[in-house]
């Protein structure tokens, strides 16, 4: 099967959830995966793993095999560095930018000398009301903690193997 081009994948993706009429969140309660995730999949930038195709072939009956076939194949992750430029995308990376030093000390409070895992992460939006009664919007980033690793050679599994111990 020919390769489909990224920029055209994603076009026709987004046509084929623009004529089902359903919403990311739909999607998601009908396939089990996040709003977010769902929305990943669309953009080719999250593989679609073999036990959710009949899930997703279910929630979205016209998604041609062509393009299942394509969304199970590990995707180039990439984007566009002009995405800044959107006023949403700014702001989140304002937001984060602004809020980063905190949030980074309260993790190492929390956790120790570490980071989150943008691999091994959920993230999700959702729309609650506030005290005020105006729609606010909560975003969700839900990462595995990774401890920074102390760099002993003798656990070094490659070096042992290259230079014999007591060779070090």
């Amino acid at each position: 099967m020919e390769e489909i081009i990224k920029g055209d994948l994603v076009t026709r993706l987004q046509a084929v959830k623009q004529n089902s009429g359903k919403s990311y969140n739909q999607i998601a309660q009908e396939t089990g995966l996040t709003n977010v995730y769902v929305a990943q999949l669309f953009r080719r930038q999250a593989q679609l793993k073999p036990d959710t195709v009949p899930k997703l072939r279910a929630a979205l009956p016209d998604l041609p095999e062509e393009l299942l076939i394509q969304m199970v194949k590990p995707p180039l992750r990439s984007y566009d560095p002009n995405l800044i430029q959107d006023p949403t995308v700014y702001r989140l990376n304002e937001a984060v930018m602004h809020f980063g030093e905190s949030i980074k000390e309260i993790i190492n409070e929390e956790f120790g000398d570490g980071i989150m895992s943008a691999i091994d992460f959920y993230c999700s939006v959702d729309k609650v009301k506030g005290v005020d009664g105006k729609d606010r919007v909560v975003l969700t980033f839900d990462g595995k903690y990774l401890p920074y690793t102390e760099q002993k050679s003798e656990d070094m599994v490659s070096v042992s193997r290259i230079r014999p111990q007591g060779n070090q």
